[in-house]
């Protein structure tokens, strides 16, 4: 076995036998890592509160043929903001369950940490409903499927935008629209948001159609991912009038 070392935030965690755990993890290096720690749900165990989801940690490892071995762990960021707030910790779940699906064993992606490090640190500062709308529109340029924002994505007709429809691509005219109805403002934040104006528009402080964002992130998230994801399941309930 190779051993290695790298960089990672731990997506989720699952008991194995009486005292180990194994541990998936998103790393830069090495993309989705699944390995096990071993002894760490001991009480006397050094590194279990290191590997909870959500704590940033560099590790060494052992690799191996299905699994690899957690030797050593140290965080490097641990979100107690995080965990003690739920208004925070759903979106930050929200995005370790995108990211779990998104991300392919054994290979790398440091873009993709970099934005779920990034939004993880900005989420523990701020309670926008735009740090989580914010990561998801970014993914979604990463994966190649960014939201036609510019035109109707099925006619390519101008403004006025008035609808979304993660199946259509995108924002929709007068005449073709079909999905969720939208109001100006959100079409303008999408745009600046995708257009990578994010951190201005969060310094802005709340809008009125953050939370219409929000949905229309997580819809299109979905929609990419094939399937739906289990954390906000509330968010996408909230306020989902057809057009």
């Amino acid at each position: 076995m190779t051993l290695y070392r790298d960089e990672g935030v731990v997506l989720r965690t699952v008991r194995l036998g009486e005292a180990d755990r194994i541990v998936t993890l998103a790393t830069p290096g090495h993309g989705k890592v699944r390995a096990v720690a071993k002894g760490v749900r001991r009480t006397k165990s050094r590194i279990g509160a290191r590997l909870e989801p959500l704590s940033h940690v560099t590790m060494l490892c052992w690799h191996g043929r299905e699994l690899d071995v957690v030797t050593q762990s140290e965080v490097l960021g641990s979100p107690k903001s995080l965990r003690g707030d739920l208004d925070r910790l759903v979106p930050a779940m929200t995005m370790l369950e995108i990211v779990d699906q998104v991300a392919v064993e054994r290979q790398p992606m440091p873009e993709l940490f970099a934005m779920l490090v990034g939004a993880l640190r900005t989420l523990a500062t701020s309670e926008s409903r735009l740090v989580l709308a914010g990561f998801c529109w970014k993914l979604l340029s990463v994966e190649g499927v960014a939201p036609v924002v510019a035109a109707c994505a099925r006619c390519g007709g101008p403004d006025p935008l008035v609808a979304f429809d993660p199946g259509e691509g995108g924002m929709l005219c007068r005449a073709c629209r079909r999905g969720q109805a939208v109001a100006a403002e959100t079409v303008d934040l999408v745009r600046r948001i995708v257009g990578g104006d994010l951190r201005r528009v969060l310094e802005e402080g709340p809008h009125d159609a953050d939370s219409e964002v929000e949905r229309l992130a997580l819809l299109a998230v979905e929609r990419h991912l094939e399937r739906r994801l289990r954390t906000t399941r509330h968010l996408l309930e909230a306020g989902t009038a057809g057009v």
